[in-house]
């Protein structure tokens, strides 16, 4: 089963990773059509009603596999007005084929006829909310008609997640949905056909540029509702934290601030005048700054523990100490994750280990990508976190979902890429679940990197990946 908004992630993966939309569309209404057949007489009438997005490009498609019939493609709207190119063109070939095609300009003007069959392809599952005119009385006369009612993925009107209706909705006999069962079907009583359109397990299991749907910016936003993020680290280094906090900002964080011993406080300040800095006593993070700390995380959406903090005598007792006490968002770095193996604490967490790391807290690893992807699941299992193990393939699950991270290069070697990776973790952890923010920040950080060598060769340095980090969360079309 997959909701609408991982539907949406799968459909953009799979373009990603060399299959075409126009591919696919033309699967889905090659699919529509074997339904159709099964339902229909050999004299039948097929009337397919139609909205201006791919759903409507998916019956377009239909119309085309279906020739044998009487059918009549009704457009929702002016043909001009079609939302993707894509639908667009299997509109242009449904004319150019002879096809019987109308477009419906005014919903009072809507006249479905008597077919025997009618295709909903009116919206689809990424809409949601009451339908408008003319689709509510499309909706209306399609659920009048004395006719067997086909829906393309999801009956209009109906939300795809939770199958509720907000007002009219389609009451279909058959729905043909892709690639798999959305939940809204359980609550709709229609036998349902689960097509194969050809989109590749990999759609799902790697990570790439569909997942950076899940990100998004409302316009009426207001300072800290896209995350305020700690970075707990520093003492025998100062760049690892300010590295993380600017991070952290650069994949959308609105506030990052720097916990750090004051012997360096005021170093970690210069790089960056977006930074707020935490001055704590003494040149090592230590027990008596737990207090202290606990106070600053009350407030954030997730904190940083580990860059370049060091292990000192003491140091890993305070993080121990301090992530024990939490119970919110954390993103465990460098040497602070030696404390979770032993933790017991209620926070969640997602650590960050190279594949050294991991080994040091008690995880396997291997040369091949599936059976080191098989034993960090087991291992994220056994600790009850989200891992994001990094490598020249990164591996990132939860114990029940593995994914793989294919972005990055090998000019990402250089020291900082891992601090610059926990900050961007971090951020994308104020607004999305643990493994999807895991997933996320390993590709922004590796596209990030990938784009820093397009433009300037190998040599990179980890403030580099800083001014990337926006371009690899929002591309432009010059960028994917």
């Amino acid at each position: 089963m997959i909701s609408s908004t991982e539907m949406a992630v799968v459909d953009e993966n799979a373009e990603a990773l060399g299959v075409p939309r126009k591919q696919l569309m033309e699967s889905s209404g090659n699919a529509v059509a074997s339904v159709v057949r099964d339902v229909a007489d050999p004299d039948a009438s097929v009337a397919l009603v139609c909205g201006r997005g791919n759903n409507g490009g998916d019956a377009f498609v239909a119309a085309r596999f279906l020739s044998e019939y009487d059918v009549t493609v009704h457009l929702l709207g002016r043909a001009e007005t079609i939302a993707t190119a894509i639908a667009g063109e299997n509109w242009t070939a449904l004319e150019a084929a002879g096809i019987d095609t109308r477009e419906v300009r005014d919903s009072a003007a809507f006249d479905l006829g008597d077919p025997d069959v009618v295709v909903d392809a009116i919206l689809g599952t990424g809409v949601t909310g009451a339908l408008r005119e003319p689709e509510a009385t499309a909706a209306k006369e399609i659920n009048a008609a004395a006719a067997t009612v086909v829906a393309v993925d999801v009956p209009s009107g109906v939300d795809a997640d939770t199958g509720e209706a907000d007002g009219t909705a389609v009451e279909a006999g058959h729905v043909v949905t892709f690639h798999d069962r959305k939940p809204g079907l359980e609550h709709v009583a229609a036998d349902v056909t689960v097509a194969d359109i050809g989109i590749p397990a990999a759609a799902e299991r790697v990570v790439e540029r569909g997942d950076l749907l899940r990100l998004s910016r409302d316009p009426t936003a207001h300072k800290g509702d896209f995350g305020e993020v700690l970075v707990i680290g520093g003492g025998p280094y100062t760049g690892a934290p300010a590295l993380s906090a600017q991070a952290a900002l650069r994949a959308g964080a609105d506030l990052a601030y720097v916990a750090c011993p004051e012997s360096i406080a005021g170093e970690v300040q210069g790089y960056s005048e977006n930074l707020i800095v935490e001055a704590l006593p003494g040149d090592r993070l230590a027990p008596s700054h737990v207090p202290r700390l606990t106070e600053l995380a009350v407030g954030m959406d997730c904190v940083v523990v580990g860059p370049g903090l060091g292990d000192a005598e003491g140091t890993l007792e305070a993080a121990a100490s301090f992530l024990s006490a939490f119970e919110r968002t954390a993103v465990v770095d460098a040497d602070a994750l030696q404390v979770v193996p032993a933790l017991e604490t209620e926070a969640t967490l997602v650590c960050t280990p190279h594949q050294g790391e991991l080994e040091a807290m008690g995880g396997e690893t291997a040369s091949d990508p599936d059976e080191r992807a098989q034993l960090v699941s087991a291992f994220a299992a056994e600790l009850g976190v989200t891992l994001l193990v990094k490598g020249a393939c990164d591996i990132v699950s939860d114990g029940e979902r593995t994914r793989l991270n294919r972005t990055g290069n090998p000019g990402m070697t250089v020291g900082g890429t891992g601090d610059v990776l926990a900050g961007s973790t971090g951020a994308m952890a104020c607004v999305l679940d643990p493994a999807p923010a895991a997933a996320l920040g390993a590709y922004a950080n590796g596209r990030a990197g990938d784009l820093v060598v397009e433009s300037n060769g190998y040599g990179l340095v980890a403030t580099d990946l800083l001014e990337t980090l926006p371009r690899a969360l929002w591309p432009d079309e010059t960028d994917r």
